[in-house]
């Protein structure tokens, strides 16, 4: 057994329902280096935050090749398991999607999200049979790999208006019958609704957190497996880069820089 295969054999571990595993969600190397230092078990990257950092929007837009390029160094950054956040697959196909697996599986990856939104497609979520397939062609490549990586299959019914717990728990039970091993339901942190689905779908679920969410421990008790706080980071740090540059063109002050990581601090965490 190599290391790549032990990461994802822990990584799978810390899927525990009632004792969530919080991802603090990275876009480069620098954000995974502190989210490590904080203590986190694991690495998680943001679709949105690599899209963003690399000049493309978020859904689908960023090419396959700067995806898993920045899987690579996020991974090579940090001594933890790295999930990426794949959006769709970057592929219209199954088979394209499974050569997304392929290369972010040789790029160190333990663990994918895959979303069922439809960009640009008919309706808000691909076909459920369409999905399946898709995610079917995930496992396996996975399978083929021969690392044992965590698919969390990405219901997007609440984000995207598509439905309520009764779609979203069908489409969960469908995509965990193709070959997922978790469901990730963004979009709601309603009490009642997260009870709803940990009761409903028989197997890990992550929700997506931030401000006016419950807290981790109130998620926990809730039955909640995995937290994650998406691209909030990303959008906060961008916030701070915004309110800089408004204040400094604006009034020439530099108030929005007060609390910062200092240069010496962010240097030697890039030393390794």
């Amino acid at each position: 057994m190599n290391d790549h295969h032990s990461r994802a054999l822990h990584f799978r571990s810390l899927h525990v329902p009632g004792e969530p595993l919080v991802l603090v969600n990275a876009w480069d190397a620098a954000s995974a280096r502190i989210v490590a230092a904080a203590g986190a078990r694991a690495v998680a990257t943001t679709s949105a935050g690599v899209a963003w950092s690399l000049g493309a929007p978020d859904g689908d837009a960023l090419g396959r090749a700067a995806a898993v390029d920045l899987v690579r160094r996020v991974v090579a950054a940090v001594p933890l398991p790295v999930t990426a956040d794949i959006e769709s697959g970057y592929g219209d196909t199954a088979d394209e999607v499974a050569v997304t697996i392929e290369a972010v599986v040789a790029a160190g990856a333990v663990g994918v999200n895959v979303e069922d939104a439809w960009h640009d497609g008919e309706a808000p979520l691909r076909p459920v049979d369409e999905q399946c397939a898709r995610l079917a062609a995930v496992r396996s490549a996975v399978d083929r790999a021969g690392v044992p990586l965590y698919v969390n299959a990405r219901v997007d019914t609440f984000l995207r208006g598509a439905g309520g717990v009764p779609e979203t728990v069908a489409r969960a039970k469908a995509y965990l019958a193709a070959g997922a091993d978790g469901v990730f339901v963004p979009g709601t942190v309603d009490p009642a609704t997260v009870a709803a689905l940990v009761e409903a779908i028989p197997a890990p679920l992550n929700v997506l957190a931030g401000p006016g969410a419950p807290a981790v421990p109130q998620l926990a008790k809730l039955g909640v497996a995995r937290v994650s706080l998406g691209s909030a980071v990303a959008e906060a740090a961008y916030a701070v880069a915004r309110r800089a540059a408004v204040e400094a063109l604006a009034t020439g002050t530099y108030g929005a820089l007060a609390d910062t990581l200092d240069y010496g601090t962010l240097n030697e965490l890039m030393r390794g």
